[in-house]
């Protein structure tokens, strides 16, 4: 808890500096009240999620709650209920919300979202975003307060000032510059850069946060911590076998057919984990020497024979999570959540690295 307190100090210190506020993003940890609290606590006065359930974790938190997915009309009473701030790129449902707020007597403050090329959400042709400005400044319950953009999360279109100076632009042009929120992790490079104009005010942040990693190029920043969230995995066999299986190979899942390269005999462990429980692939083994080589829905199956450490049938083997494992970690039932608070070590990402 301390690693997280400090990495969301340090976030919040740098992104000032550049006249920027954060919208902490609380999804891939499930909205848990102890955690939202310890980003409130640093300062951070907004926190985002993309699910109602999980903003009503921490309702009761002193802090502006975001929807950062845009609104259901199904849940149009809910979100202006739970949430001060919805994104939105559907005029219909800006017709929804408003109704809602009129009803529940409540102001719900909107923004709204455009599409600067990665073409996930938002508004793409400029007479549709005139349409949705024109209708949230005249709606009763609604409050229009600023445009915002995502890029790097469908596409991978990276954040530049061209993109940037556009949303300025526009929120300029029609008189929508409350806040205007630039994008996620991915744009922490280009603010580092001195790359985002002076204007936009807001970035929503997850990763950075929580991992001290912004994702254009996959680089920890100076001075935050990369494992505050580690699993223990108990193993549950432990034996000498061939490391080429025997028989003909079909494809697995996902339709793919994997590929065994002969290493010989090998020592092999497999853990009580699997798929349904964690993302493999963003996991990584903290002792050094501990090779994951694949999984199953329930099996996650390691290599430990260059391991100095002799671990045997009941010891537990710590993974490092990177962001898509905490995300499936935490919504995993079956993942016993344990919270600690402990002196954060001195060893912090000082300088920027990249990850292999």
């Amino acid at each position: 808890m301390d690693k997280i307190a400090e990495n969301a100090r340090v976030m919040k210190d740098l992104t000032e500096k550049h006249h920027i506020e954060i919208t902490g993003v609380t999804k891939v940890f499930g909205g848990e009240e102890r955690i939202a609290q310890t980003l409130v606590n640093q300062g951070i006065k907004r926190l985002g999620d993309s699910r109602i359930e999980n903003i009503r974790n921490y309702e009761n938190l002193p802090c502006e709650k975001w929807l950062i997915r845009m609104p259901s009309i199904s849940e149009a009473r809910e979100v202006v209920q739970f949430c001060d701030v919805s994104v939105n790129s559907e005029l219909e449902t800006l017709k929804a919300l408003n109704q809602q707020a009129i009803q529940l007597k409540k102001k719900h403050k909107v923004i709204l979202m455009v599409d600067l090329g990665d073409l996930r959400e938002g508004y793409f042709k400029e007479e549709h975003l005139t349409e949705a400005i024109n209708y949230a400044k005249q709606a009763k319950g609604l409050d229009l307060y600023g445009l915002g953009t995502n890029l790097t999360c469908f596409s991978f279109v990276q954040s530049d000032e061209e993109k940037m100076n556009r949303l300025l632009g526009l929120a300029k042009k029609y008189d929508a510059s409350v806040c205007i929120s630039g994008g996620n992790s991915a744009t922490i490079h280009l603010m580092l850069e001195n790359g985002i104009p002076e204007g936009i005010n807001n970035l929503r942040l997850g990763e950075s946060v929580l991992f001290g990693r912004e994702r254009t190029n996959y680089e920890y920043l100076p001075g935050t911590s990369n494992d505050a969230f580690i699993m223990e995995a108990e193993i549950i066999e432990s034996k000498e076998k061939p490391s080429m299986p025997i028989g003909k190979i079909g494809a697995d899942s996902y339709g793919h057919v994997p590929v065994f390269t002969d290493r010989g005999i090998r020592k092999r462990a497999i853990c009580a984990l699997g798929r349904q429980d964690v993302d493999v692939e963003t996991m990584w083994p903290v002792d050094k020497g501990v090779e994951i080589i694949g999984a199953s829905s329930d099996h996650l199956i390691v290599d430990v024979t260059d391991c100095e450490k002799e671990f045997k049938n009941g010891d537990r083997i710590c993974f490092r999570l990177g962001y898509f494992a905490v995300m499936r970690a935490f919504t995993s039932k079956y993942v016993e959540k344990i919270y600690e608070k402990q002196e954060i070590e001195k060893e912090k990402n000082e300088s920027l690295y990249k990850v292999s």
